[in-house]
């Protein structure tokens, strides 16, 4: 490897750099927005390992098709009591455990 390859930077920095300080409001929206996306990912992945559609799962919870993909692409966070209805319609169970 040359040394351009191997010159390495410092992470946190970037972090700071692109979505503010940590403990800033520009940081936490930018968290939240991850963590949306992250719940979304994994709600997507379940759905299809369940090999159901999004419609099939938005009539098994009582909503329209348009709202599980905007819960799939982050842009909408359930409500907690709709969490688990998605979690339930999808076979999976929600395990809350202390923080360390």
């Amino acid at each position: 490897m040359s040394e351009k390859e191997l010159k390495m930077f410092d992470v946190d920095a970037q972090l700071d750099a692109v979505f503010g300080k940590e403990g800033t409001p520009e940081r936490k929206a930018a968290e939240d927005r991850a963590n949306a996306f992250f719940t979304g990912q994994i709600i997507e992945e379940a759905r299809k390992k369940a090999k159901m559609t999004q419609e099939e799962l938005a009539k098994k919870i009582g909503t329209n098709k348009s709202y599980i993909s905007r819960v799939e692409t982050g842009k909408t966070e359930p409500k907690v009591s709709t969490f688990y209805r998605i979690a339930s319609a999808l076979g999976m169970t929600v395990e809350l455990t202390p923080a360390m």
